[in-house]
């Protein structure tokens, strides 16, 4: 019995056997990079982010330049050509004429060949941020200005935003946390979790669950609507609000004292908090509506 490694007729280790194998099966090699740049902030005090595959994460901060850090990774037949994908990999930056930054992820690509890059940039607090992923999360914190997000497949998270902020994701769920404004969340099939929000709410799913926890309402109040899932809406202990809740297949379940009005009936409940005014709006098609 030999002791050395096991070899095929023409003398080549196992790893070389199997390399043989696997060459050109699309994506079988992996190379990696990594970019920096830094940029003035935009006389328009806007940013616009593009990135089709790849995670993005924006990080608001006390700071007068714009820091972006690229991870690039790509996927190939070969490792040549895995190597040569990432240097093609190129971050396009440009002003509109309205003064603000648009910066492009563009990712040349064929049948056997893939390649993302995932981006997080530091930003000033102030910027207005419309950031866009096709394939890859997005996270967001630390902005005191307007933030508009947008996913096809991929997570949303905001955290400490102070601004109006408008989500929409189609595959995926979207989480906010500490954020004060008028906010609006859609998501065609995923749950919606907004957590310690100041201000008015208007959230929207398909096919998911949605839990809203508000710290103080704005005047335009809290529209909460879902084909199929349930809804948690947890108010603040003082409010003066009127409340109209509707489920077609579902349970009701309040745990405030409401003073009724209207006429009751299954799946219906209206009435009002303190001394009534701004409307909740709570829509169920199928699922269990819970009021606390």
């Amino acid at each position: 019995m030999s002791d050395g490694p096991i070899r095929d007729e023409d003398g080549r280790g196992v790893s070389g056997f199997l390399r043989s194998l696997f060459a050109g099966i699309p994506f079988s090699e992996r190379a990696e990079g990594e970019e920096e740049l830094l940029l003035d902030t935009p006389p328009g005090g806007a940013l616009r982010v593009d990135n089709a595959n790849g995670r993005t994460q924006i990080h608001g901060e006390d700071r007068d330049t714009i820091r972006i850090e690229v991870h690039k990774t790509a996927r190939a037949a070969t490792s040549e050509d895995a190597e040569r994908l990432v240097r093609e990999i190129q971050i396009i930056t440009r002003e509109d004429g309205a003064g603000a930054l648009e910066i492009d992820v563009d990712i040349p690509g064929r049948w056997n060949r893939k390649g993302r890059a995932d981006l997080d940039l530091y930003v000033p607090r102030e910027l207005a941020v419309v950031v866009a992923a096709t394939n890859g999360r997005v996270c967001v914190s630390g902005l005191r200005a307007h933030l508009k997000a947008k996913a096809s497949n991929g997570a949303i998270k905001v955290h400490d935003v102070v601004g109006d902020i408008e989500i929409h994701t189609s595959n995926a769920k979207v989480h906010t946390d500490c954020t004060c404004g008028k906010l609006l969340a859609r998501s065609s099939n995923g749950n919606i979790k907004l957590s310690a929000h100041k201000g008015s709410v208007d959230a929207g799913t398909s096919n998911g669950a949605i839990n809203c926890e508000l710290e103080c309402i704005g005047k335009e109040g809290v529209t909460l609507v879902t084909s199929n899932g349930r809804i948690s809406l947890q108010l603040p202990e003082e409010c003066d609000c009127d409340v109209d809740v509707r489920v077609d297949n579902g349970l009701i379940r309040t745990h405030r004292e409401l003073e009724r009005s209207g006429s009751e009936r299954s799946g219906r409940l209206r009435g009002s908090l303190g001394r009534g005014g701004t409307p909740i709006r709570l829509r169920a098609s199928n699922g269990a509506v819970s009021l606390r």
